[in-house]
């Protein structure tokens, strides 16, 4: 990928990695999924989004596979994660900016606009619901939907903790490939991402899977919160994803300043498995941000 890297270095020591592609007016910085992924299946946004009018910051989190990789669990908060945002903002020089984040960076987003929103001119809020308790109740309703002796199975090796038994992931990969990303094959940006995901970030906060929660964020929950966040707001939600494009809706509407949008054909990863319907609504929002920016 072009561009132009930086390696920037925290008030803890430790470095993380950004990369600026575009040279347009307006700064938007990318939180990834996770955690503990990486920018690269993000890459794709380059290609939708004119980078003659915004600039695009890919930025690996600390413990990402560019940046470093301390062996410090409690490092895996979501405060400091959020508070590692800022300074990522800071350090690349920009008062204001939009914020995209997908996945667990959309929660980082949310998180982010409620302690720093004053530098958000756009806040932009892919596939993520306002609790993980809302992800496991869809979760547990797409898990329902599976033949119940694949019920039964997956339940037996969570119990005896058996995630990596050929069944058990057997049957993991079959749900992946319905509401992760429904292409087939991945699309290798998507495959590398994988590949280079920490486990130890992952599991601490996450747990072993997608469909199964079991970290230290499984307690997180800004329902409450959703009405304080002031910033124009684009929430897009998928049809098939893992999280419920209904809570989607529902966040749109507690929201001062938000939209949402919801793509049909698309499952957790619609930029990649329904293009057509993720990229029109997102350019128009970045469009009207960076408009009413130069307008002022």
């Amino acid at each position: 990928m072009e561009g132009r890297s930086k390696l920037i270095e925290l008030q803890n020591g430790y470095r993380v990695w950004t990369r600026q592609v575009g040279t347009g007016e307006m700064p938007i910085l990318l939180l990834h999924g996770g955690p503990g992924a990486n920018h690269e299946y993000l890459e794709c946004l380059k290609d939708h989004i004119p980078l003659d009018r915004f600039r695009l910051y890919f930025y690996d989190q600390l413990g990402s596979y560019f940046s470093d990789q301390p062996d410090d669990k409690t490092l895996w908060t979501v405060q400091r994660f959020c508070d590692e945002v800022d300074e990522v903002r800071q350090a690349l020089g920009i008062e204001q900016m939009i914020l995209f984040g997908q996945s667990w960076g959309g929660m980082l987003a949310i998180e982010y606009a409620l302690k720093y929103g004053p530098h958000l001119k756009g806040l932009v809020i892919s596939n993520m619901v306002a609790s993980i308790q809302s992800y496991v109740t869809h979760l547990n309703l797409l898990r329902s939907c599976l033949p119940q002796s694949a019920q039964d199975e997956m339940a037996f090796y969570e119990t005896t903790q058996e995630y990596t038994h050929p069944r058990y992931l057997a049957i993991m990969d079959g749900l992946y490939k319905e509401h992760l990303c429904r292409l087939d094959p991945w699309p290798m940006a998507v495959v590398r991402s994988f590949e280079h995901l920490n486990p130890e970030v992952y599991e601490t906060m996450q747990g072993p899977n997608e469909f199964f929660v079991t970290g230290t964020f499984k307690d997180w929950d800004r329902w409450a919160d959703l009405d304080k966040i002031a910033t124009p707001s684009l929430l897009i939600g998928s049809r098939h994803d893992t999280m419920n494009p209904d809570d989607v809706l529902h966040m749109a509407r507690r929201m001062p300043d938000a939209q949402a949008v919801i793509c049909p054909l698309g499952s957790h990863m619609a930029m990649w498995d329904d293009p057509e319907h993720y990229y029109p609504p997102l350019l128009d929002f970045l469009s009207t941000v960076s408009a009413s920016n130069l307008n002022m």
